[in-house]
């Protein structure tokens, strides 16, 4: 049981890479007309978005240590 919840959780994981391309496409594409604006700031805001989660990621992980 306990492995399936592992397992759950990591694939439920690797879908927030696509998710946060996708919103970095979206939101660059509603802002600016040119193809490689739209792309230079998609994948500047990817970065960002995925940075931010490693970082709370690793934060949340320090404090739940010693839980």
């Amino acid at each position: 049981m306990i492995d399936s919840l592992v397992l759950s959780q990591i694939n439920a994981t690797w879908h927030l890479i696509p998710l946060a391309l996708a919103i970095s496409l979206v939101y660059s594409a509603s802002r600016y007309e040119l193809p490689e604006r739209i792309l230079g700031r998609a994948i500047r805001l990817f970065l960002q978005i995925i940075g931010f989660m490693v970082a709370a990621f690793i934060v949340l992980w320090v404090l739940s240590y010693g839980l």
